[in-house]
């Protein structure tokens, strides 16, 4: 599983040339399932179910201090300052492209399952705090996201 987070002053999805979603201050998550991801993986010596998994993963960026305080440190989490979350299904941070010039994608699971993953991302922050509303993207649609990055700070998980 992999997600780029960034801190953003605002951000935007795009289906079609219209505005599906956005958000203001907060962050615009990146999520790709990769195979082996439905099994769950180990974190911490402890061995965790997928939902398991999505929920720390959930837990961990709405959490995440990467938000100044008042002394322009990188002190306060997005619950912390009332912030907004975009989450966009992105498969191609799965690309290897260690072998010649074009990404391979063999890496990312398999799209039906990839969907439940990212369906199941979504609800997993929604139920660690439902007064943070989550927008979305639509799973495997041709987006245009727009977005000013905040910083810029851009996090890899």
């Amino acid at each position: 599983m992999k997600f780029v987070i960034q801190r953003v002053k605002n951000a935007s999805v795009s289906i079609e040339e219209k505005v599906h979603s956005s958000i203001g201050k907060g962050l615009l998550v990146f999520f790709c399932a990769e195979a082996g991801d439905e099994n769950g993986a180990e974190i911490s010596g402890k061995k965790l179910s997928p939902d398991e998994l999505l929920t720390h993963f959930a837990n961990k960026i709405l959490k995440l201090r990467i938000f100044e305080d008042e002394n322009g440190k990188m002190n306060r989490s997005l619950l912390d300052i009332n912030g907004e979350i975009l989450v966009v299904s992105q498969f191609t941070l799965a690309a290897n492209c260690k072998k010649g010039n074009r990404p391979s994608f063999e890496n990312a699971l398999r799209p039906e399952l990839a969907k439940k993953m990212y369906e199941d991302f979504i609800l997993a922050f929604r139920v660690q705090n439902v007064e943070t509303p989550v927008k979305t993207g639509v799973f495997a649609a041709d987006m245009q996201i727009s977005l000013v990055n905040d910083g810029p700070v851009t996090i890899i998980l």
